[in-house]
């Protein structure tokens, strides 16, 4: 699998590099209970920090991603 996202991506980093070929990012954020992902805090928040605040385990949510996008963009 390949390291699309690390932990000390920003979220607004994450969606500009992988929105557009892989949408379903935001579906994962949002399962995970991260509804402010269009905060504007997003735009300088670590994905670490984000899931730290919010609870989550930022390895697992962080290899979720991963997948998901390794698999849309190997499919």
């Amino acid at each position: 699998m390949t390291q699309h996202v690390s932990k000390d991506m920003t979220f607004g980093e994450m969606l500009t590099a992988y929105y557009e070929k892989c949408p379903e990012i935001v579906n994962i954020l949002m399962e995970a209970g991260m509804g402010c992902i269009g905060c504007p805090h997003s735009q300088m928040e670590s994905i670490e920090d984000g899931a730290m605040g919010h609870g989550i385990d930022a390895d697992l949510l962080v290899a979720k991603l991963n997948a998901t996008i390794d698999a849309k963009l190997n499919a």
